[in-house]
């Protein structure tokens, strides 16, 4: 499949050198661009509809609040038990370790994935998190520190909870990646990204314990197969435009240089019209972390997490300095706090700034996912919140979303 999609762009090359590589005439046809599905992205679950307060029936064309998350049905979630400890996604082409055992170091993980022939097999990897977050569901819901539903599908995976009687919090059972954080977090320590399918949050966490140096130890899922997942095939369009060819989505190439609440955010991406193209959609929290690029920051490219091929305004962060970049909004609603449906998901491009003892600082990485309140006085943000003084913007970003074939 690769060596077709390098011949079609070779051929497509070809077709368009001229000797005075008039702009013109060096555009791609985005009608010969064929998407090669090899990152196919796993629907949130989600078939419910919400206002910033509550829920409500679906909302129609025109409507407050249409076009979020339960308006796009994508992959529905579908799996297959091995009956033999395995898992496997039917639509990612991945298979899961089905139960993660204990908590283990990130050093310890490699260790055990070389030496697992779990169902026969004995390429089992630590996955990236990009195929991390492919589990991700979000009909989960928390309250805080307490679990209500989890994010994931326990019909199929087991997960646990924090252990209570040693002093965790029910929260306390994230499951890491293979990913590293390229820069640092809370100012210098090293940090490697995970799921949290207790909360329904991809944080940066400390790889080693503050106080002694000791290696922190989390839990592991592994996973085996389709080794192109997560890989993206990105195509400048040359019209405002970005086609992701191993997903299938084309992508606003900028976004309009305003934060917005929730609501309009909504409204901008049902309206917009880009490209000759009007049915732009705000993507979900797991269409819009596939475009995260895990190998940029801030703090060591100087630029978000994304691909350059993309255009993210630059703004200035709750202390006055410039090199932070927004938070993006996604339509998934993210069921949390004493209000469920007050809060949205968002994707960190820039830094998860937060405020520790009166210091702004990258508490949680870029590429993190969390959630803002979806509306406020946009006089009174930002502000923080939460036991590392989590940045709430409220008036994010937009970059919208539709698919290539439509």
């Amino acid at each position: 499949m690769r060596m077709m999609t390098l011949l079609l762009f070779l051929s497509l090359f070809i077709s368009c050198g001229s000797d005075d590589n008039s702009p013109e005439e060096n555009v791609i046809d985005e009608s010969e661009v064929i998407p090669t599905n090899t990152y196919s992205i796993v629907d949130t679950g989600v078939k419910d509809f919400y206002s910033d307060e509550a829920m409500i029936s679906e909302p129609s064309v025109n409507d407050d609040y249409y076009g979020q998350d339960a308006t796009y049905k994508t992959n529905e979630p579908s799996y297959t038990d091995n009956s033999d400890g395995t898992i496997t996604d039917n639509i990612t082409g991945l298979m899961w370790e089905q139960d993660m055992g204990d908590k283990i170091s990130f050093a310890a993980a490699s260790t055990k994935a070389e030496a697992s022939n779990l169902g026969g097999h004995n390429d089992w990897r630590v996955p990236s998190i990009k195929e991390l977050y492919s589990l991700i569901l979000f009909t989960g819901k928390v309250k805080g520190e307490v679990a209500i539903n989890f994010f994931i599908d326990t019909d199929y995976f087991t997960q646990p909870l924090g252990d209570v009687s040693i002093g965790e919090r029910e929260i306390d059972a994230q499951t890491w990646s293979s990913t590293q954080y390229v820069g640092r977090t809370m100012n210098a320590d090293e940090t490697v990204f995970g799921v949290n399918f207790v909360d329904g949050r991809i944080k940066g966490y400390p790889k080693y314990k503050a106080a002694s140096g000791a290696a922190n130890s989390m839990y592991f899922r592994m996973v085996r197969g389709n080794v192109e997942y997560g890989i993206n095939n990105l195509v400048d369009n040359g019209d405002g435009t970005v086609s992701d060819l191993a997903t299938g989505l084309m992508w606003q190439k900028a976004d309009d240089g305003a934060g917005k609440d929730w609501a309009e955010a909504l409204d901008y991406a049902e309206n917009l019209e880009l490209a000759s193209k009007t049915d732009w959609r705000l993507p979900n929290a797991k269409e819009l972390q596939s475009i995260v690029d895990y190998s940029r920051s801030p703090q060591t490219s100087n630029s978000p997490a994304i691909d350059p091929v993309f255009e993210t305004t630059e703004i200035i962060d709750p202390d006055g300095n410039n090199g932070q970049y927004p938070f993006f909004w996604t339509g998934t609603t993210h069921l949390d706090g004493a209000n469920p449906y007050a809060s949205a998901a968002y994707i960190a491009f820039g830094e998860g700034q937060g405020e520790m003892n009166g210091t702004l600082m990258d508490v949680h990485g870029a590429g993190c996912q969390r959630s803002d309140p979806k509306s406020g006085d946009q006089n009174t943000y930002p502000q923080f919140w939460g036991p590392q003084g989590d940045v709430r913007y409220v008036y994010n970003f937009v970059r919208c979303v539709r698919n290539i074939d439509e």
